[in-house]
């Protein structure tokens, strides 16, 4: 069995992507998932699977369509691989607090078309960043009143994402190597 760490992309505490994290644990755990653990109200959830990555991000969409309601995009990663996105931040020294960086799993790498395209584009103070191992954006205000975003990069890339910020990644990446 290989430990995974299960991103969920826009779940909220309230509305139309609740997703309680003791009913997912419950449901992932009936489905034949180990060694399951959710964290906070997050959508964050690392469990150990004989699947492949793509087809565990196919059950868990179904799973979490079919028991508990939303309609979710799932990103699923290793521990070593977000381990590889911290290492690969290109936002890093004092002129790019960490707290300000915030890192993009993509389900499916975008076309290097648009990833071109986007990255031509000036973001002001805002540094946007595509490489092999995933997205990353610096953004120095509230990220609320930041162009770059989730949705943002979706709409220009044309594929699912979904955001972290370092202190969600690294408590995954802990919780993956705990196995």
């Amino acid at each position: 069995m290989k430990t995974y760490i299960v991103l969920l992309r826009g779940v909220m505490p309230t509305g139309k992507n609740r997703v309680p994290m003791a009913q997912l644990r419950q449901v992932l755990s009936d489905a034949g998932f180990q060694k399951v653990r959710t964290w906070i109200q997050s959508g964050n959830a690392v469990l150990q699977s004989d699947l492949p990555a793509r087809e565990l991000e196919l059950r868990v969409h179904q799973l979490i369509k079919e028991h508990i309601g939303p309609e979710l995009a799932i990103v699923v990663r290793t521990g070593n691989e977000l381990r590889l996105m911290l290492d690969n931040n290109p936002f890093q020294g004092d002129e790019h607090p960490i707290a300000r960086v915030f890192y993009v799993s993509f389900q499916e790498s975008p076309s290097e078309e648009k990833v071109q395209a986007l990255l031509a584009q000036d973001f002001g103070q805002e540094k946007l960043s595509i490489t092999p191992t995933g997205g990353y954006m610096f953004i120095p205000q509230a990220y609320n009143d930041s162009k770059l975003s989730n949705n943002f990069l979706e709409r220009k890339l044309g594929v699912a994402a979904t955001t972290r910020n370092f202190n969600t990644i690294t408590k995954m990446i802990a919780w993956a190597e705990e196995g």
